[in-house]
């Protein structure tokens, strides 16, 4: 199996790099840290509106870019090089919560939830919870 990125992907990591290295100075990530949403919502907005990566893997049908996950592994991946913060909440987005709803989702659910979850108007999160562990997935006891 050949791990290599495509002519392709290089390309789009070497667009998603530059697009990151302009709007994410190093003293802004820094201070977008300390900031109680932990990263800066305009360049959330910017991700969305000119490259559609929050719906990178999304299909098409749903408002997403239709790309595979070897895309939106190079995606967040150079994100992350970056601003560790935005490239976190990327893959939590789009890991935790579009990927579920892809995968298990009815028919019905898709079509209500990807497309705002894509356009980036939505923050994807993973809820998770039991009686005696909280959010403490390592500590989850159902089967």
């Amino acid at each position: 199996m050949n791990f290599a990125f495509t002519e392709e992907q290089d390309e789009l990591r070497s667009t998603i790099r530059a697009f990151m290295e302009a709007k994410s100075s190093e003293e802004a990530v820094r201070e977008q840290m300390e900031t109680d949403n932990g990263f800066d919502s305009d360049v959330w907005t910017q991700m969305a509106e000119q490259m559609g990566l929050q719906g990178l893997h999304i299909p098409e049908e749903y408002g997403g870019s239709g790309f595979g996950y070897h895309e939106y592994v190079a995606v967040v991946q150079e994100i992350s090089k970056v601003d560790p913060s935005i490239g976190l909440s990327i893959a939590a987005h789009n890991s935790l919560c579009t990927n579920h709803i892809l995968k298990f989702g009815s028919s019905s659910q898709k079509s209500r939830w990807l497309p705002k979850l894509a356009s980036g108007e939505w923050i994807g999160a993973w809820g998770l919870t039991e009686h005696n562990t909280g959010s403490d997935a390592g500590g989850m006891n159902s089967t």
